[in-house]
């Protein structure tokens, strides 16, 4: 192995990259022993030059170093190929079965700065750091050896490309595609735009809860709010609701959700509309004088894109949180459940519960939870890696 250039580290930072946190700032630097170009290896050391890990160089980012071994290893083809598999051994025992999933989700799976997502067979693959970015020729090398898959797209659209210096770019990298691509979840199946959806085109972390969610809903009426392309509403109209009405803001995703519902035999039992969800929560529970709010609903289900990307606008986002739960338990009948999530790593499930209670207060509605949620085992979650997990829900029942 080449004698690589050194960043020793200040002592206060020293502890949380031997816990096994990834991301070195710039201000965790004491100083680096050799000049390095952006996206070269680099070893990390302690201020009495003991080795802490080796990782990946970017002097235009925030994160300058993004750890990827806390042993002496080179980071070439064999070291990605055995992360992969490692990542793919994960997501076979603990997402037995499923077809399409995240097969690489960055930190949790020890690749910093890189996402693979698996769309039966196609891949999709997203390089928001600059080391990264520049190896992605690689990981298409190493994806087709390991899977042979039919294509393999990018999708380098993140705004947070900017901060490492990359411009956006999003195209085939091999292989062929001929418009959206057919996958399945949990049996049922959904049609999906990898080059124009949301994410890599579909949002992936959902797939074990669409399931315990649907369970809940049997028999019930039920309205799933934010619904994108579906996933819940078509989930518990196969599990056996009697009727479910989706409402998002995208005209695109509606229709794309109509389609998954003729896909899976449940168009009889599902509608959809394109509306600010806001709005029509606003309007479905705004009253007169003298008058009330009659509940419709025996499940509602909350499922929204973040609220907040920042720890600065965290308070904006609990007032939108209250407002929603606020409304949404107006409409639900007593017995009803509320399925509820939120994809913000800056709001905590226990705050996130606090402002559901704090609705529930405001509506005079007194409930019992019936379940709690994580996102998927194909998005591990580290505890030494805050940041890895991100996704909260709960599932209540409107008790009084």
């Amino acid at each position: 192995m080449n004698i690589l250039p050194s960043a020793i580290l200040k002592p206060r930072d020293t502890d949380r990259v031997v816990a096994g946190h990834p991301w070195i700032y710039q201000g965790s630097i004491d100083r680096i022993t050799n000049p390095i170009q952006d996206g070269g290896e680099i070893q990390v050391k302690d201020m009495r030059q003991r080795f802490l890990g080796i990782g990946l160089f970017n002097s235009k980012s925030k994160i300058q170093i993004r750890v990827l071994s806390q042993e002496k290893v080179e980071l070439n083809r064999e070291f990605f190929k055995n992360r992969i598999q490692e990542a793919w051994a994960h997501r076979k025992r603990f997402l037995p079965g499923a077809t399409s999933f995240r097969l690489v989700n960055a930190e949790s799976d020890q690749l910093s700065g890189l996402i693979v997502d698996k769309y039966e067979e196609t891949f999709v693959i997203q390089t928001p750091s600059l080391a990264m970015d520049q190896r992605k020729n690689l990981i298409a090398e190493i994806l087709q050896e390991l899977f042979h898959p039919k294509a393999i797209l990018e999708r380098n659209d993140s705004p947070f490309r900017a901060q490492e210096g990359l411009s956006n770019v999003t195209g085939l990298m091999a292989g062929t595609l001929d418009g959206p691509v057919a996958i399945q979840l949990n049996g049922l199946k959904f049609e999906v735009d990898l080059l124009g959806g949301h994410k890599t085109g579909m949002y992936l972390d959902q797939q074990t809860n669409y399931q315990k969610v649907a369970g809940l809903l049997r028999g019930a009426k039920v309205l799933d709010c934010f619904t994108f392309l579906g996933g819940f509403a078509l989930h518990a109209a196969k599990a056996g609701a009697v009727q479910v009405h989706g409402l998002d803001q995208s005209a695109d995703a509606i229709k794309a959700a109509e389609k998954n519902a003729a896909r899976n035999d449940v168009a009889d039992r599902c509608s959809f509309e394109t509306v600010n969800v806001f709005d029509w929560l606003k309007n479905q529970t705004t009253t007169r004088p003298h008058e009330k709010v009659v509940p419709k609903f025996e499940g509602i289900i909350l499922d929204p894109p973040s609220f907040t990307r920042t720890r600065a606008a965290v308070d904006d986002a609990m007032r939108g949180y209250k407002e929603i739960h606020l409304r949404a338990l107006k409409l639900l009948k007593k017995g009803g459940i509320l399925a509820t999530f939120c994809c913000s790593h800056h709001v905590s499930a226990e705050m996130f519960e606090a402002v559901i209670l704090s609705a529930a207060y405001d509506a005079r509605r007194l409930l019992r939870k019936v379940d709690t949620y994580a996102q998927s085992p194909d998005h591990p979650i580290i505890p030494a890696v805050p940041e890895t997990e991100y996704l909260k829900g709960f599932a209540f029942e409107v008790f009084r």
